[in-house]
């Protein structure tokens, strides 16, 4: 049988989520003993079980809530039989109560460029709950020293980092460079990626010079047309730390599966 923590253990590194439903006690005639795990994936899938028939058939549909609002529970059972008479047939004759919780992948925001913006936008984001990379290929920028608040701080041309860098559905990019040629060397880069968020900071007018270069290099329209670009939520912010602001927002609410609702796509 598959192995429940193995299963989470791909699951994060993957940057997905699932639901762990674990039997914390029981009292009397129950299917399993305390302990019991059972794992419910997004699809449905479950692997391990806390007792089978009508018990396990409502953790499945509490686990499917949990998942989608990220909040644990827990679930009360009573197999007396003295609820038989309403017809929902648990009649084991023990009590069980099982704990539901969302195992969820903490989002990584990776920040391409490491100027006075990606400063701020690094101390925003680990604010908001992110696990924050700077990379620039400066080191003179790129340092602990000058981002404390970083998870990871990579000094290397951007292109040698690409190949480690395994994101998936968990991880946001960010890219405030110091010039539009490494801006779209990273874009180019970025959206062959399954980030959740692409953003890119700049005009307009500069941000469609981009992506037609990038069009005449094979990539498509579909795949541009989920960058965020210009960058963040409008809110008319012109400062470093407003610019900061108005992009973490733009995570959060891309974070909340609710999409960005400004500046995302473009037109030819």
């Amino acid at each position: 049988m598959q192995d429940v923590f193995e299963e989470i253990v791909r699951i994060k590194q993957e940057g997905g989520k699932a639901a762990l439903a674990t039997l914390v006690s029981a009292k009397g005639a129950t299917p399993r003993e305390p302990g019991a795990k059972m794992l419910v994936l997004p699809d449905g899938t479950i692997i391990g079980s806390v007792g089978g028939g009508c018990v396990e058939a409502e953790v499945w549909q509490e686990a499917k809530k949990v998942m989608a609002e990220g909040k644990p529970k827990m679930l009360h059972f009573d197999l007396t039989g003295r609820d038989a008479a309403e017809g929902d047939g648990l009649i084991c004759g023990g009590i069980m109560d099982v704990f539901v919780e969302p195992i969820l992948t903490q989002p990584t925001l990776y920040i391409f460029g490491a100027g006075h913006i990606s400063f701020f936008i690094a101390r925003v984001g680990k604010m908001v709950g992110f696990k924050v990379v700077v990379i620039d290929d400066r080191a003179d920028f790129a340092n602990e020293r000058r981002f404390p608040d970083a998870d990871e701080v990579i000094a290397e041309d951007f292109k040698s980092v690409f190949p480690r860098l395994k994101l998936n559905k968990s991880g946001y990019i960010v890219i405030v460079t110091r010039g539009h040629l490494s801006d779209e060397e990273v874009l180019e880069w970025a959206v062959g990626t399954d980030a959740a968020y692409v953003g890119m900071i700049g005009s307009r007018k500069k941000n469609k010079t981009v992506y037609a270069n990038l069009m005449a290099r094979g990539v498509s329209k579909e795949a541009l047309d989920r960058v965020s670009a210009p960058i963040g939520l409008e809110i008319g912010a012109e400062t470093p730390e407003e610019i900061a602001v108005s992009i973490g927002a733009q995570l959060i609410q891309v974070r909340r599966a609710q999409g960005p609702k400004s500046h995302a796509g473009f037109t030819v």
